[in-house]
């Protein structure tokens, strides 16, 4: 602020009647910039609601119970694809779902596509739609029917995600709807009102030599000009061979431009099936890091503005090992870590498919730097206790919560990892327990979700079926719940 205190004060002086006017005149100029520079920070919406990605939210009056049969407190439903793995979030009037294109919304646009799509926050309206064809190669870049699975990251009227061509996608959030074509990139072939209107793209099978092993899914983030995200490389379709060890797993690109600022190929040969996680942003003891789990089984800590290696941590044991099909010990990780009291909470698992097997909860002290595996392991949760998991956790009032791909929701105390209660939903569960409004929401692979009360004691508050199931996370917003289902958007209110 000094230089700032020599610019409003007259010859760093406030000696004379003139000088105190002229002192209050500028400090009345430098309050009104700076009002105006706060008031210009755009609002965000990302997987998790914040940078942390901690699963929780400050949202109130959020509806405990709802009947889709009756219609009690459905505010309003969406039609989505068949298959629908990314998202809900909700900004600026509107609702954004990541799905496929089976729901037709644009009859010009037929086929097999991974699909953005926009809904009006008050009443469901379609509004406009970003879809990508798939790759040629098939399912082992770019698997059938599963839309696009990246969360998008939303800034202002901008709009973040990766394709399921492995391309990092700037659409506005507008559209063509604003009837405006912004740039740089002008050339998009469909330009009607219900169709994108893409900012840049940027295609990291091209420009990277990256194979994404059977989808690109990564839900990026933004922190200053930068955006961070994991590039999804993995093993070709026989699951031994690394067609591009030497391709980045870890990158970031100017969130303007979309030029490439730095890369990390740390997994390199070590990557064990996919990469299929999302990068977490905190400030560690004054340390900022970005924070990715790599393809093989460490978790990476970056110096944002230059990519450069903080700390690592292994999150399987010593004795672990890979093996095909996940008959082994040691696992990916695809949940995303959450930075919270400058410790990161992460677990590891495997592609569904792989089935059931043990997994590990960690949480990491994590202001320490180069290999920290022996030392910075504060508590792990595991040793036949869990299993593997694609959930992130969700930590409110000293409580943690966690699901795992065996059905199981946890209550574990956030600083010794000791359980106090387990809930078991009987079907496989893909996304996160969700912490808003005093209760834990948990949807599951057979279309049930449930509400429990949060607490040290169990207490299950409501339970119901939504219909198909529910791969994705609950998210709360203006004091509605938003729920969406295999092919469903549903908006929940009292």
């Amino acid at each position: 602020m000094r230089h700032l205190t020599r610019f409003i004060t007259p010859q760093g002086k406030l000696e004379s009647w003139k000088s105190r006017c002229i002192y209050i005149a500028n400090l009345a100029l430098l309050l009104t910039f700076m009002v105006s520079v706060t008031s210009a920070e755009k609002e965000i919406a990302l997987w998790g609601g914040t940078l942390s990605r901690n699963m929780i939210s400050d949202e109130m009056n959020i509806p405990g119970s709802w009947d889709l049969e009756t219609g009690e407190n459905i505010k309003w439903t969406a039609e989505l694809g068949s298959q629908s793995y990314a998202g809900p979030l909700v900004i600026g009037g509107k609702v954004f779902v990541g799905t496929n294109n089976k729901a037709l919304y644009n009859p010009k646009l037929t086929g097999d596509r991974g699909v953005i799509m926009a809904f009006n926050e008050s009443d469901g309206k379609f509004l406009w739609q970003a879809t990508h064809t798939k790759l040629t190669s098939g399912r082992v870049n770019d698997w059938p029917l599963q839309g696009i699975c990246s969360t998008p990251f939303i800034e202002g009227d901008r709009l973040y995600y990766i394709s399921n061509r492995c391309e990092v996608v700037c659409v506005d959030t507008e559209a063509f709807l604003d009837g405006e074509n912004d740039g740089p990139f002008t050339e998009e072939t469909e330009t009607s009102e219900i169709d994108a209107d893409i900012i840049w793209s940027y295609d990291m099978m091209d420009e990277l030599d990256v194979f994404p092993h059977n989808l690109a899914t990564c839900s990026p983030l933004a922190v200053g000009d930068l955006l961070f995200l994991e590039t999804s490389n993995g093993v070709d379709e026989g699951h031994i061979h690394i067609p591009s060890p030497d391709a980045p797993s870890f990158i970031a690109l100017n969130k303007h431009t979309g030029e490439l600022v730095w890369e990390d190929a740390s997994p390199g040969e070590n990557i064990l099936h996919g990469q299929w996680s999302n990068p977490t942003y905190g400030v560690i003891k004054g340390v900022p890091q970005v924070i990715i789990p790599g393809g093989d089984g460490w978790i990476y800590a970056f110096e944002p503005e230059t990519g450069d290696i903080i700390w690592k941590f292994d999150c399987n044991p010593k004795n672990s090992e890979w093996e095909l099909g996940g008959r082994g010990t040691r696992n990916n990780i695809i949940s995303t870590p959450v930075v919270y009291d400058d410790k990161v909470f992460v677990a590891v698992g495997q592609d569904p498919e792989h089935g059931e097997g043990v997994g590990h909860l960690w949480c990491i002290d994590a202001s320490q730097t180069g290999d920290i595996t022996e030392t910075a392991g504060i508590w792990h949760f595991g040793d036949e206790q869990f299993n593997r998991t694609m959930s992130t956790v969700a930590i409110s009032d000293g409580l943690l919560y966690i699901s795992d791909l065996s059905g199981f929701l946890y209550c574990l105390d956030v600083n010794t990892g000791d359980p106090y209660w387990t809930h078991d939903t009987f079907a496989a569960i893909w996304g996160s327990p969700y912490v808003v409004d005093g209760k834990v929401y948990l949807g599951d692979e057979d279309g049930d979700v449930v509400v429990l009360k949060t607490g040290k004691t169990k207490q299950i508050l409501f339970e119901t079926n939504m219909g198909s199931a529910v791969y994705t996370t609950p998210v709360a917003k203006n004091g509605v719940l938003y729920i969406v289902t295999r092919n469903m958007l549903i908006a929940i209110s009292e």
